[in-house]
């Protein structure tokens, strides 16, 4: 299994392991199925994932609204959606923590 897939809209939908209370927001390579994100914010109050939803806004080049949390709001295990992103999940494999 990938931490990635496409559902039948072309919607982008990502398997993530987060950690949170890190030093700097950064990609820190695949943690089994799930690509792992460090989060430079403590898992206290929504913190942490307001954290994860900017970062994946950024990286995709799309506005906060298009990025929303499926499953596991109060989890290190996430799964994200993407609506209509411009790019593909090479956005976040591109790092060299993942070739």
């Amino acid at each position: 299994m990938s931490w990635y897939q496409y559902d039948g809209n072309c919607n982008l939908i990502l398997t993530l392991y987060i950690q949170p209370g890190a030093k700097h927001t950064e990609l820190a390579g695949l943690h089994g199925d799930a690509l792992k994100i460090r989060l430079s914010a403590p898992p206290v109050e929504g913190k942490a994932n307001k954290v994860l939803l900017k970062f994946l806004a950024e990286r995709f080049q799309v506005p906060l609204r298009q990025v929303s949390i499926k499953q596991g709001m109060q989890s290190r295990y996430k799964i994200v959606e993407i609506y209509q992103p411009s790019l593909g999940p090479q956005v976040l494999s591109a790092d060299d923590c993942l070739k």
